[in-house]
């Protein structure tokens, strides 16, 4: 399973982790109960479903994904999270955010009243993940617009190091997915900025068009890693040559704790201001001396660029100019 920030470990650039489309199936259908909700017909029933041979059914399944070719289906339902569709016995899904023209960011009334809308229509699909031991197969109808194996000669000409343009086609808690002309790649939370990010949401957009940089590729599950932040320098590689103790510096409170306040002085690198060096005397809780969004004059007091620490003393800073 992908994790969330805290948990980053899960993914980074020597690997991958095994709940890629799984996950991304989850953060869809978690916008809805559990279980799915096909449309009913005129007479108050759900589709059947042919008598066919599902272990067939699931053989041709993998054909067609490993072939990357493009199938027509019907869809029979709709979820909050996106589509469903019937495939002789198999029942799949199409997220909503690998529909075409679909407005992702739409509000939950909006969004059902879409998907509705959309049912008794037939969709040009691939197969992007398929799991028969789960009873799972999920179709993109945004990877059908490329090509009948696009997907197998994109995978081999991508490598790591690259630095290639896509478009954002899903955001969610553990991190953003990018689409790169027919595969999809991830962007962890962890890299998506060298500041902290609260949610990928927050940084990017649906449809937006990104630059990003290839981490790593699995070529046998389909998967790229990709990262924002590593098209720019990391800060703190440089912090020491560029900053110094007792340097008075000015930066903009960002988060203010229990324990004190952390402070940007540019993007990428905070530091922190100890709640024993915010001013002088007793108070309640640091917010009585400083805000988010303050902009404030402190003095280094520690950096130490190995371990990503900054200290810094409010305090301390009243009579020195300015020097960033």
């Amino acid at each position: 399973m992908w994790r969330d920030q805290e948990g980053s470990e899960a993914f980074g650039p020597e690997g991958l982790d095994d709940g890629w489309w799984t996950s991304v199936l989850q953060e869809e259908q978690s916008r809805t109960a559990p279980r799915s909700r096909l449309s009913e017909r005129e007479n108050g029933h759900r589709p059947a479903l042919p008598a066919v041979n599902p272990a067939v059914d699931w053989e041709c399944a993998r054909a067609l994904y490993e072939s990357d070719e493009t199938i027509e289906l019907e869809v029979v339902g709709y979820n909050r999270g996106g589509l469903l569709v019937v495939w002789n016995s198999l029942r799949g899904f199409v997220p909503a955010s690998h529909l075409l023209n679909f407005p992702n960011e739409a509000d939950e009334v909006r969004r059902k009243s879409i998907l509705a809308t959309r049912v008794g229509e037939r969709l040009l699909l691939k197969v992007i993940e398929f799991d028969p031991t789960q009873g799972r197969i999920v179709f993109s109808e945004r990877a059908a617009r490329s090509g009948p194996g696009s997907r197998r000669q994109l995978l081999q000409r991508i490598q790591p190091g690259d630095v290639l343009t896509g478009l954002v086609t899903n955001i969610c808690d553990f991190g953003v997915f990018v689409d790169l002309g027919g595969v999809e790649g991830l962007i962890h939370v962890s890299e998506i900025s060298w500041s902290r990010v609260a949610h990928p949401r927050d940084v990017l957009r649906i449809d937006e068009t990104v630059e990003v940089k290839v981490l790593s590729v699995d070529r046998d599950n389909a998967r790229v890693a990709l990262s924002l932040k590593r098209l720019r320098p990391d800060p703190w590689s440089t912090v020491a040559k560029r900053y110094s103790v007792d340097q008075i510096i000015e930066g903009r409170i960002t988060t203010v704790v229990n324990f004190g306040a952390f402070i940007s002085l540019e993007d990428g690198l905070e530091g922190l201001i100890h709640v024993s060096e915010l001013a002088e005397g007793t108070f309640l809780h640091p917010r009585n001396v400083v805000q988010e969004g303050d902009w404030v004059r402190a003095r280094i007091l520690s950096i130490d660029s190995a371990n990503r620490r900054l200290s810094l003393s409010l305090r301390r800073s009243q009579v020195e100019q300015v020097t960033v």
